[in-house]
């Protein structure tokens, strides 16, 4: 096979997506016997609500989820006042999704899993990764059960404890960003309203906060609860039920199901590197966060983005294998400062607002990216190719699937370009200018110049 993905979360269920609709032969392989049970990563930012509508699954995942409830702060068993988590955003022409959606995680990988389905992917559950070796040719994987696979790439995206990236010898800097543990639990339970984000802050007694959050598009409540650092957090049904009583109103039996639990202690670390010869990490095999803010398992989608029309355009003999080195060299970067945003979020330095959409990446530092335009309008190379009209068509469906797209505002066109090219026409965009802009498939201005002079130069770099 082509790509054997590691890893059935979000991260390689999207990049399973990605390379299915080029027909790119690839297998996602899973420890586990199912998919992941929680709601851990459950907000998706608004730059990853562009990704899924390329891929076929924003649809689905509108439907399945909802807003972000605004926050009521309890005391005594009254409550006492709202709390906006969220610095307000409009909708504009050229950002569609302006807040984040929730969305339980194991909802998106059930939907993802579902539209990886329907392009003929596939995943095979139960295959535990146990080592693997490569040569100039590809890497064989060994497994703890079942016979080795062998396939030109392969893509780690295995999680925070990701065995691929420990037999690959690549080290984690990070550090500790919360030494106290937390709780977190998908619960049924009555007693408090789903209009609501509850939160009840510590009450002097040496015990941290308790949040109970409703899970859109679900009857649940994820309980989120802080413990002071050193305890050990009892995740079973009466542990759970003990917390809650012990820190709000509620009674213990309030608490009327236990759908799943888990503790972790907050932190944050990079891999220093993301990719070894023919293997990749992406995700939390590469960079783990802090929750707060929302930014892992976005970050995470956005990597498989990133690589999977770089995999596909090299398996595909249009691009030099020269191509996968942008990968580590665009993504790393983001991910270190997704870390910090993160952290910074934890801590209280920064609030949930434009920083966490995700809207303002990009890649103008990139050796993808050029720009050839002497005075550069509103929209640069390296910049999120933004939505809107350009006459009779909206962008992000002309963006939409595994193409490059050349946008020409009120500026002329090479009379021959590659067929894996889209060519949009128009006399006026605001969010763009004047001038002529290649979007890459993953939706970031590659090239942007006045004129049409320097790109069949740029087309011939990227493998067109």
């Amino acid at each position: 096979m082509d790509v054997l993905i590691v890893g059935a979360g979000p991260t390689g269920l999207a990049l399973g997506i990605d390379l299915a609709r080029r027909g790119v032969p690839a297998l996602v392989v899973e420890k586990a016997d199912a998919l992941f049970p929680g709601s851990r990563g459950k907000g998706i930012q608004p730059r990853t609500m562009e990704v899924f509508d390329d891929l076929g699954v924003r649809p689905a995942i509108h439907a399945a989820g909802g807003t972000y409830p605004v926050g009521m702060i309890w005391q005594d068993g009254e409550r006492v006042g709202e709390h906006q988590m969220f610095d307000p955003a409009e909708a504009t022409e050229d950002s569609p999704y302006n807040e984040p959606w929730m969305v339980p995680q194991w909802r998106t990988q059930e939907i993802l899993a579902a539209r990886l389905a329907e392009l003929g992917g596939e995943v095979a559950f139960g295959r535990e990764v146990t080592g693997l070796t490569q040569d100039e040719d590809g890497v064989s994987v060994r497994f703890a059960d079942g016979p080795d696979l062998r396939a030109r790439y392969v893509v780690a995206a295995d999680g925070g404890r990701s065995a691929v990236r420990r037999a690959l010898g690549i080290d984690m800097t990070g550090e500790t960003v919360d030494p106290n543990p937390v709780l977190v639990a998908d619960v049924r339970l009555t007693g408090l309203d789903r209009e609501y984000w509850h939160v009840f802050p510590p009450r002097g007694d040496g015990d941290g906060y308790l949040a109970i959050c409703p899970l859109a598009g679900t009857e649940d409540f994820q309980v989120v609860a802080q413990f002071p650092e050193g305890a050990a957090v009892d995740t079973s049904l009466e542990g759970v039920r003990k917390v809650v009583a012990g820190r709000s109103h509620l009674t213990p039996d309030a608490v009327t199901e236990l759908r799943w639990s888990s503790d972790f202690r907050p932190r944050q670390a990079l891999a220093d590197r993301f990719r070894s010869g023919r293997v990749f990490l992406a995700g939390d095999a590469a960079h783990i966060h802090s929750p707060a803010g929302g930014q892992g398992l976005n970050t995470s989608v956005q990597d498989a983005y990133n690589l999977g029309w770089k995999l596909g355009a090299v398996l595909t003999g249009s691009a030099p294998e020269s191509l996968l080195d942008t990968y580590e060299e665009e993504r790393r970067p983001i991910a270190a400062q997704m870390l910090g945003l993160s952290t910074s979020v934890h801590r209280g330095e920064t609030r949930r607002g434009d920083a966490t959409r995700q809207l303002g990446l990009g890649y103008r530092g990139s050796s993808l990216t050029q720009e050839t335009g002497t005075l550069p309008g509103p929209l640069r190379a390296g910049d999120r190719a933004p939505d809107g009209m350009l006459g009779e068509v909206r962008l992000f469906d002309a963006f939409r699937g595994p193409h490059w797209t050349l946008v020409a505002v009120g500026a002329g066109t090479p009379e021959q370009l590659p067929e894996s090219v889209r060519v949009v026409r128009g006399a006026a965009q605001s969010s763009y200018g004047t001038g002529l802009f290649l979007v890459r498939p993953d939706g970031y201005v590659g090239w942007a110049g006045g004129t049409a002079a320097g790109l069949t130069e740029y087309l011939v770099r990227a493998g067109l």
